[in-house]
């Protein structure tokens, strides 16, 4: 990506120095089922009131309060230059999207970005990096710990700079969802729904923010000449190695379609495309497409 000489954002909250003790997710009752939850946030981004509820579900696992820690966390020139990065991607973000919406009449509201270390306070709860990056609707705030992306390189053998700006742009689309008022209406018809039929809805809902990722990558490689080549495929990769079938089958060594959450890998390469070759927020309505 061509990002160093980008526009930075005004949005970012470095909490960086604030570190606590980390939430203790695991337990002596933890089983498969536990494992694949955490290996789904790690990569997906799960909203930690969510992440709590379904561990309380499956392991009846409960987190305790995180304590603070006096001690302040150097940062490295490694993590210094990820922090610029991202600063860089989502101001980048926020030129997409308030063309976008002014396009259509409406005003786009910028989200904050939240840097953090192991443990952080959302209004969705206390989230923790285990869980990866994720967005809270309450505060309008994205949350990241930068050794996610130590994590997507090594573990997941997704490396690159455009990768890590998708997961960044992924997690924006669920911000522009809420604006639109989509992400309410998922959560109050999910509370009607049997749990598979829930699932099923939070993968359109997941796939549409991988949609709307792909928009962003449009307008940034047409507007601002953003990408470079092989941008693109680095943003396959990642989206190919966090599909529901690929953790599942790392986790557990099968595939259980009808508990996925987010999408299989060629459905979130499919729907990244859409809206990286369509640019139009229109065509990334996975609610009324019939086949994913």
């Amino acid at each position: 990506m061509r990002w160093k000489t980008g526009r930075r954002s005004r949005n970012i909250e470095d909490q960086r120095g604030r570190r606590r003790k980390r939430l203790p997710l695991g337990g002596k009752r933890g089983g498969i089922g536990t494992i694949i939850i955490l290996l789904a946030a790690a990569y997906f981004g799960i909203d930690p009131a969510i992440l709590n509820s379904l561990l309380q579900g499956d392991s009846g696992l409960t987190g305790s309060s995180p304590q603070h820690q006096n001690q302040p966390v150097p940062q490295s020139a490694e993590s210094n230059q990820l922090a610029d990065f991202v600063s860089v991607v989502l101001a980048d973000t926020e030129d997409t999207w308030n063309a976008i919406f002014k396009q259509h009449g409406a005003r786009y509201k910028e989200p904050k970005l939240v840097l953090f270390t192991d443990v952080v306070k959302s209004a969705c709860g206390m989230g923790q990096s285990a869980m990866g990056p994720f967005y809270c609707s309450a505060d309008q705030r994205v949350f990241i710990d930068l050794g996610f992306y130590h994590e997507l390189k090594n573990r997941h053998n997704a490396p690159g700079d455009f990768a890590q700006a998708y997961v960044i742009a992924h997690e924006v689309g669920h911000h522009v969802q809420a604006l639109q008022g989509i992400s309410q209406k998922v959560h109050s018809a999910k509370a009607k729904l049997t749990k598979e039929e829930a699932n099923a809805l939070s993968v359109r809902l997941e796939l549409q923010a991988d949609c709307y990722a792909g928009i962003w990558a449009h307008h940034a490689d047409r507007t601002r000449n953003l990408l470079e080549t092989g941008d693109i495929e680095e943003a396959l990769q990642a989206a190919s190695a966090i599909g529901d079938d690929t953790l599942q089958r790392q986790a557990q060594g099968y595939v259980t379609p009808e508990s996925f959450t987010h999408g299989s890998a060629a459905q979130r390469i499919k729907w990244f495309k859409q809206g990286l070759n369509n640019g139009d927020v229109a065509s990334c309505d996975t609610f009324k497409a019939k086949s994913l």
